[in-house]
């Protein structure tokens, strides 16, 4: 039969190209997947690179009881992957099953879930390592005469030769087992060909075989390329933590580091390890983090860890973080990764603030020993020195002469290039101010009064803190961060506060890096506010009045302030709104005192309102306006919404107030608003900027309150033409 003509001949629509309904085929057959296709799928989730393979049998070998692992690297992994331990080994009897899929000694019933203790659980490692490798196992029982090999092919024992019996064979060998992975991937050629160098994926693998040889105490590790005769990674199993630290990364970090240890029985954890101090800074973060002893990876946790080292460490430095979390089993989820890279637990967000909080505390207490660079100013002193404070006895230090001090710091400054002049920074943040060493009544313009909050007295009571766990506060904080500006967060994580530009627009200058910025500290100030209520939410300061205020006289003469800024023609019933406002108010006194520490008695009175900052006081001249919008500017009907509405009610009470313009030349202020406005400037710049640079999240609506006035860079282009 003639082959037809391209005219005649049949031909499908393209791929992706949309047809009619009429010319839809049927609906094709639905079939079960081939086993031998499913393992290959379910080995893919699994073992996605070699490092993946090795740090599966890693966590065998040390659930077997294992003080010695020795790691043998061929081709990155992919040629050869072998690993050696002194474990308690496997029957022989169970060698038929060992690589069949979810075959464990670990897991018999769902509910053991929720008390993991192990690394494996679920079976899959071996099983999915021989679907797309060739495996073997020579393993050796303490009751067992003599060592036992097995070979695996798509999970079932296979002989080590055609012709041959595919049952284990006996062979010498010492206790523990030893795990052969060879041409990993040598049936899935599209995933073999995606790894682009063998000493690549070899970098994986010695991060991985870093991270556990640090963590793993009582256990010798030794990893080291097929060929070569030393071993890239060597620790001995009596080392410490430290010294493990210092094998696997350098000396550098590990002398700079600090013990970290915090314990909470409310939420079931405990935590210890060792994190860099101010003194160490590298370019990127280092995180070794442990949960339950499984190495598993945390964005959320990096980025609070980071934001915690931005105000210690300089712009653009990095800490370096060894962390082991022990949680209660039943709180955490550890099969939610097909290779239990992350893991979810209860108060993930609760844990974290902690273990944030518990840094920033060490570090504020080891500041004293920070290393800085001096050079003499005497003639021909030129040779730059480091001192360490309160780190050396000064009889040790005397003793030494000048030609037995090491010269590693004068060598290295020597080689330092000087940078570009419009690179150089000309205010820096972390200087000294000359104000700061003058005596407190020479710092206020008013030597004869000093400001009212210099004076405050602060009472301290011993409630604990409250935890919040209500869903709808928990998703105003996930908004936040959701709405997070990631450049804008940067520059006023590290910012230098210039001064008040205008104070009638309050409009403040900042310097960030070479950049100069005009920002709206009312704007800034609005948005830290209601951050920081919802952090703090529940757990609000206390400001008393004594004697209590009228809560019916403040909402007249809130409505009296209201009614002179309104148009007089406006036709408005205000006789309802003092009643309307006072019993929206007094119905809901008793939410209002739990949450937000605003108290009213049964008279009506007002008792209290909530402190939000130590240092800072809200102009009280606002309270009035503040008391009247609560009743329509607050959704009083959705819980979400009220929350929301009323601590951005809150945050605009204690945004700095507007003052008067200073007066000309000549002319007298009033002493009153002269101490105030002074008052407000020394809040403003030492108390708000500050807690901004610390704890603010700059969201994307902060973009129209920062304005770019200055650039050094431009600056210097421009200068340079002229």
């Amino acid at each position: 039969m003639a082959a037809p003509t391209p005219s005649t001949a049949p031909s499908s629509p393209p791929r992706g190209t949309r047809r009619k309904a009429d010319e839809l085929e049927a609906p094709r057959r639905i079939r079960a997947l081939h086993e031998d296709v499913v393992n290959k799928i379910a080995a893919g989730e699994i073992i996605v690179a070699p490092v993946h393979a090795l740090k599966e049998l890693i966590e065998n070998a040390v659930d077997a009881g294992s003080t010695s692992l020795e790691i043998l690297v061929k081709d990155g992994g992919l040629k050869l992957l072998q690993i050696t331990d002194n474990g308690c080994g496997i029957n022989k009897d169970d060698l038929p099953i060992l690589c069949q899929r979810f075959t464990t000694s670990k897991l018999k019933a769902f509910e053991d879930l929720t008390s993991i203790g192990t690394y494996g659980f679920r079976g899959e490692a071996l099983a999915s390592i021989s679907h797309i490798a060739h495996l073997a196992v020579t393993t050796k029982t303490a009751d067992s005469s003599c060592a036992w090999k097995a070979h695996y092919a798509g999970g079932k024992l296979t002989p080590a030769k055609p012709g041959q019996s595919a049952d284990p064979k006996a062979c010498a060998g010492r206790q523990g087992t030893q795990i052969a992975v060879e041409d990993l991937f040598y049936n899935v050629p599209t995933r073999r060909r995606a790894f682009r160098s063998a000493s690549e994926e070899y970098a994986k693998i010695a991060d991985v075989v870093g991270k556990y040889a640090v963590h793993c105490r009582n256990v010798a590790f030794s990893c080291k390329k097929h060929g070569e005769a030393g071993a890239g990674i060597a620790v001995p199993a009596n080392a410490t933590v430290r010294d493990r630290i210092r094998m696997v990364h350098n000396s550098a970090v590990a002398n700079e580091l600090i013990d970290f240890d915090i314990a909470n029985p409310q939420y079931g954890f405990r935590t210890e390890g060792l994190v860099s101090n101010a003194n160490y800074s590298g370019k990127r973060t280092t995180l070794l983090l442990f949960i339950n002893h499984r190495s598993v990876e945390s964005t959320v946790i990096k980025r609070a860890i980071e934001q915690t080292y931005s105000t210690f460490l300089p712009k653009g430095g990095k800490p370096f973080v060894y962390l082991s979390l022990d949680i209660d089993p039943a709180r955490v989820d550890v099969n939610v990764h097909p290779t239990k890279r992350e893991v979810n637990f209860l108060n993930e967000e609760e844990i974290i603030g902690l273990i944030c909080d518990e840094i920033r505390t060490r570090l504020g207490k080891v500041d004293t020993s920070r290393t800085f660079m001096m050079q003499s100013l005497l003639s021909g002193g030129k040779t730059p020195s480091i001192s360490k404070a309160n780190t050396v006895p000064e009889e040790s230090a005397g003793s030494k002469t000048a030609s037995q001090r090491p010269s590693t710091s004068v060598s290295k400054a020597a080689s330092t290039q000087r940078p570009y002049e419009n690179n150089l920074v000309r205010t820096d943040a972390k200087s000294r101010k000359i104000t700061s060493m003058l005596p407190q009544t020479q710092r206020t313009s008013s030597p004869s009064r000093e400001p009212a909050l210099d004076g405050a007295v602060y009472e301290y009571n011993d409630k604990e803190p409250t935890i919040c766990r209500l869903t709808t506060v928990k998703e105003l904080r996930a908004s936040v961060r959701e709405n997070m500006h990631n450049e804008l967060t940067d520059v006023y994580a590290n910012h230098t506060f210039v001064g008040i530009a205008d104070e009638r627009k309050r409009i403040a200058a900042i310097q960030g890096g070479v950049k100069l910025y005009l920002v709206d500290y009312g704007m800034v100030s609005a948005e830290y506010f209601y951050q920081l209520g919802l952090t703090d939410f529940g757990n609000f300061g206390i400001i008393r009045f004594n004697p209590p205020l009228s809560l019916h006289e403040l909402l007249e003469i809130g409505v009296a302030q209201a009614k002179a800024l309104e148009p007089a023609e406006l036709d408005f019933d205000w006789e309802q709104v003092v009643p309307a406002v006072t019993e929206q108010l007094m119905s809901r006194k008793a939410m209002l005192a739990e949450y937000f520490a605003l108290e009213i008695s049964d008279d009506g009175d007002l008792l209290s309102i909530p402190l939000m900052m130590k240092g800072y006081m809200p102009s009280l001249a606002k309270l009035p306006n503040f008391l009247l919008r609560l009743g329509p500017h607050v959704d009083w009907n959705d819980e979400k919404g009220c929350f929301q509405t009323f601590l951005r009610e809150l945050a605009s009470f204690y945004v700095p107030e507007v003052l008067p313009p200073e007066p000309r030349r000549g002319e007298l202020e009033d002493e009153e608003v002269a101490i105030r406005r002074t008052e407000l400037h020394r809040a403003i710049e030492n108390v708000l900027f500050p807690a901004v640079k610390s704890r603010l999240v700059a969201t994307r609506s902060l973009l129209k309150g920062t304005i770019e006035v200055a650039n050094l860079k431009g600056l210097y282009r421009v200068f340079e033409r002229c």
